[in-house]
């Protein structure tokens, strides 16, 4: 199995925490997401343990908590922060890691830096594949195949994609033929975002044997 994964989106709002914490659950992972940009309403690695009720050894601290939802390069000037990006090298743990970005993959960290090219360094380590999270309706063709071409122009390592929302066949289908990418899974919309349902979501229309190297 994989000792990580990067959980990055074609967007922001795409759905990536409530993917991460069913990944967490089904490969038995720890979480971290190094950048958190805005807090009202929780961070996402409280929210990542209510949905799984994983311990809190199983949580890895934020390097950086911003103030604003916004951008992590404009929260942190807002908030008077510089982000140091050695200072968010993934950390060592036993087991699987998930590794949650901020927001989709142009995102910027800094002034300078792409949240890509932080994706990228991390690359001369270990190779840490993505798990690209798209959503299923209007728009995903376009944004995940861009966002896919965005990866491989760095050399990113690929996992495959995650669907997210109403069931959309032929935008599926249309994206695997055109990216010849695995296409990992769909996560329909759940009644309950819960640990017992999220387990059963995986177990529906997710194979562990994907997440293998």
């Amino acid at each position: 199995m994989s000792n990580k994964f990067i959980i990055t989106g074609t967007d922001t709002g795409i759905g990536k925490t409530v993917v991460s914490a069913m990944l967490m659950l089904a490969l038995d992972a720890s979480y971290w997401k190094p950048v958190q940009s805005g807090v009202e309403g929780g961070v996402d690695t409280k929210l990542v343990q209510k949905l799984t009720g994983l311990p809190a050894e199983r949580f890895l601290e934020e390097r950086y908590i911003l103030s604003e939802p916004l951008s992590p390069h404009r929260s942190a000037e807002l908030d008077g922060v510089e982000i140091d990006l050695a200072q968010l090298s993934p950390p060592k743990v036993e087991g699987p890691l998930i590794i949650e970005g901020a927001g989709g993959l142009m995102v910027p960290l800094t002034r300078k830096n792409l949240l890509i090219n932080l994706f990228k360094t991390w690359q001369k380590d270990e190779r840490i594949p993505v798990i690209l999270v798209a959503r299923t309706g209007l728009g995903t063709i376009n944004h995940t195949l861009l966002s896919l071409e965005a990866l491989w122009a760095r050399d990113i390592p690929v996992q495959g994609i995650v669907f997210v929302g109403e069931k959309n066949e032929d935008n599926i289908r249309t994206i695997a033929a055109f990216s010849q990418v695995k296409i990992l899974g769909h996560l329909p919309m759940l009644d309950s975002l819960n640990a017992q349902g999220l387990t059963a979501a995986f177990g529906d229309n997710f194979n562990l044997g994907d997440f293998k190297d």
